[in-house]
Parts: C-alpha cells; structure tokens; sequence
C-alpha cells in the first residue's frame, strides 16, 4: 500500500483514479468503449 506525504497527494490520487474510472476505463457494457469514446460515438 503506498504511504501519502500528505492529504492532498491522497486527494490528487483519488480524483485520478475517480477520473480514469468515469472516463477512460474500458467497460464491457459501452461495448468495449471508454466512456469518452462512446460519448463521442453517440454524438456523432
């Protein structure tokens, strides 16, 4: 388990790993898309 210098590094590391989940995370559901890439296909 990584140990944090201090609360905002533990801050920045979540929001990256929440804004890699919500947004660029392959997911079986968008047919294997991230979930840019399938907000991107359903505009277009």
């Amino acid at each position: 388990m990584k140990k944090y210098k201090d609360y905002e590094e533990l801050v920045e590391e979540v929001d990256c790993y929440m804004r890699f989940y919500n947004e660029e995370r392959y997911q079986q559901k968008l047919n294997n898309l991230a979930p840019i890439e399938y907000r991107y296909q359903v505009v277009a």
